[in-house]
């Protein structure tokens, strides 16, 4: 005769708890929103227990096998919409406060190149002056004879 292996006995609780873990796995929680990360506090919370219920010394087991399913699928985790939408808040700020250092940036390049441009006028102008001041370049250059010694 076969016998089946015997199972300790689980209480209300535990059941309440691993019910609710399997509800929050496949992404359907009957109390908390949906898309809620998986956690430890979630899966109490979910089974409608204080989140301090689920102690790794009453129910070692299920602790363990929340904990990893936790750390073999928390790259699956999909942001709420609440974080979502905070993640795209923090992205905004970030990118505005990007445009306005670039805008800074604009506007000194820009008096930078206003100055360079003003100082290359007054050069300019200078320079024609004192071209001006010069007068005509048809004279020629004295040459010096050489002296023939006998």
């Amino acid at each position: 005769m076969l016998s089946k292996p015997i199972e300790p006995k689980k209480n209300r609780a535990e059941i309440a708890f691993r019910e609710a873990f399997n509800r929050l796995k496949t992404g359907k929680p009957n109390l908390l929103h949906k898309g809620v990360a998986l956690s430890q506090n979630n899966v109490a919370r979910e089974a409608g227990l204080d989140p301090s219920a689920l102690k790794k010394a009453r129910f070692p087991e299920l602790v363990a096998e929340i904990q990893s399913w936790v750390n073999n699928n928390t790259e699956t985790h999909t942001p709420t919409a609440r974080q979502a939408m905070s993640s795209q808040r923090i992205r905004n700020r970030e990118l505005r406060d990007r445009m306005e250092a670039i805008k800074a940036q604009r506007d000194l390049a820009l008096s930078i190149l206003a100055e360079a441009d003003a100082r290359i006028l007054e050069l300019t102008i200078e320079n024609e002056r004192l071209r001006a001041l010069a007068g005509p370049k048809n004279v020629s250059p004295i040459q010096v004879a050489k002296l023939h010694s006998t």
